[in-house]
């Protein structure tokens, strides 16, 4: 596949390509363009047109566009979901179920700016104060491996929404669904100038996009340490930034839970997209008194997983997104073992990229996965604890502060230690792992800058304005 630029699909101008490799099957699915920086220069300098094409068509009229849009994504949900299933190995049906969720992104979004009127409020005396928004200008989204779709439509909908050009820069190893949503776009009528993707590795070209003078927004998903990266070269030029970065997530499980849900939302937590999911819990901090039947559940839900291609209507669960990120697992789970942990259950990859769920027991609270080593993978550590305040410590020894958990049938008591954890997300009675596109999500100390949602996204990505009409009364 090509990258879309100016509306066109278009190869690097010097003719390099990057592999993007099934993950199942370690097959070359497709290849993509590795821009260089002359592609990247070229892709800005049209967003300067496509800004002011975008700005100036009227809000009923990008309204029907995206909403068209959002039509054609749910229209071609199968194809989306296996273009996203061949490069990122996550069961067909979750693909299927990611795209069917981006549409409804573009559509909230594109209704919601129906309802984003000016403003008018009393001045001095005889005058009137009219608050208007509009457009950042040029809006720049990075998005990672594990949700192309979703966070693609996370970030670009409220950005075309209010009347940006964008840029998208998807991850180099899932980028293929992301470039035929582009187009489905376009085709539902969003000008070329104002929505184009460009592909390559991140290092060169989320660089030379967060870089340049002639954006004015960066919205990222990725890692912490590429989001202070990208921050730093973002605020040169005083371009804003929106970050969701990494997390650490607990998830407390009570004495007196239920542990049939327990093992539920651990399993949602732990081994849905094989675990690579930012806001997923990765710190179990189970009650010393229910903790071994726990693990015994846990280890019976292991036992019924399938692991199988991805394609099959009985897969469970596929594979990480590469062998280096299985191998990345493994030294993980090793140097916990080193630490002083006990393995219970897996431990291993197989097949290359696919990994063994896994339970890891005896983790304490000094060591580094109880900390800030955030695992992306199918791994369950266990944190034995005595007492709520024990829970509460461990689970704000981090970093980070993304999602939180905590399962208990005294709401109340549950209440109470979600409002004590330090994340921009907290569930009683579920994992962390909890958005929909109603609500405002966004991380707390080292896990980002900015808030994503419907309630909140819109007005971020919009200029405020204050015209004043002197002496109008």
């Amino acid at each position: 596949m090509k990258m879309l630029i100016n509306g066109k699909p278009v190869k690097a101008s010097d003719g390099s390509e990057i592999e993007v490799i099934n993950p199942a099957t370690h097959e070359v699915t497709d290849t993509v363009p590795n821009a260089t920086q002359a592609d990247i220069e070229d892709a800005l300098e049209i967003a300067q047109i496509g800004k002011k094409i975008w700005r100036n068509t009227s809000v009923e009229e990008r309204v029907r566009i995206l909403t068209k849009a959002a039509r054609n994504i749910e229209e071609h949900k199968d194809e989306l979901g296996s273009l996203l299933c061949r490069e990122l190995g996550r069961p067909y049906n979750q693909c299927v179920e990611e795209a069917l969720s981006a549409g409804a992104n573009f559509r909230a979004f594109a209704e919601k700016m129906k309802h984003h009127m000016t403003e008018i409020l009393p001045g001095k005396e005889s005058d009137l104060v009219m608050v208007q928004r509009e457009p950042l200008g040029v809006v720049i989204c990075v998005t990672p491996f594990n949700f192309p779709l979703g966070l693609y439509a996370f970030k670009a909908a409220p950005a075309l929404a209010a009347g940006n050009a964008v840029i998208v820069k998807p991850a180099s190893v899932t980028p293929l669904a992301s470039i035929r949503m582009t187009e489905l776009l376009l085709e539902a009528g969003v000008p070329g100038e104002a929505l184009q993707i460009v592909t390559g590795s991140g290092e060169n070209v989320g660089k030379i996009l967060a870089s340049s003078p002639l954006i004015n927004a960066v919205s990222l998903t990725g890692s912490t340490k590429v989001g202070i990266e990208t921050a730093s070269h973002a605020i040169r030029n005083l371009s804003r930034v929106f970050l969701e970065l990494g997390g650490n997530d607990p998830l407390i499980i009570l004495k007196d839970a239920d542990l049939d849900l327990a093992v539920s939302e651990t399993m949602m937590g732990r081994m849905y997209n094989a675990g690579q999911v930012c806001c997923a819990s990765k710190r179990m901090l189970v009650h010393s008194k229910i903790a071994d039947e726990y693990i015994e559940r846990l280890c019976t839900a292991f036992r019924q997983m399938t692991l199988t291609n991805p394609f099959e209507e009985n897969c469970d669960m596929g594979p990480l997104i590469s062998e280096n990120a299985a191998c990345r697992v493994e030294e993980q789970i090793k140097h916990t073992l080193k630490q002083g942990a006990v393995c219970l259950s897996g431990g291993h990859r197989f097949q290359k990229s696919y990994f063994e769920p896994t339970i890891l027991d005896r983790v304490t609270a000094n060591m580094d996965v109880a900390k800030d080593m955030e695992i992306f993978g199918p791994v369950v550590p266990v944190i034995r604890f005595d007492t709520e305040e024990e829970a509460v410590a461990i689970a704000n020894q981090t970093q980070y502060g993304l999602s939180a958990g905590v399962i208990t049938k005294d709401y109340q008591k549950g209440l109470k230690l979600a409002m004590q954890m330090e994340s921009g997300t907290a569930v009683v009675n579920g994992c962390g792992d909890y958005r929909t596109f109603q609500t405002p999500f966004g991380g707390h100390k080292q896990s980002g800058i900015g808030t994503e949602g419907l309630l909140m996204t819109l007005d971020e990505m919009m200029l405020t304005k204050c015209v004043v009409l002197k002496q109008i009364l």
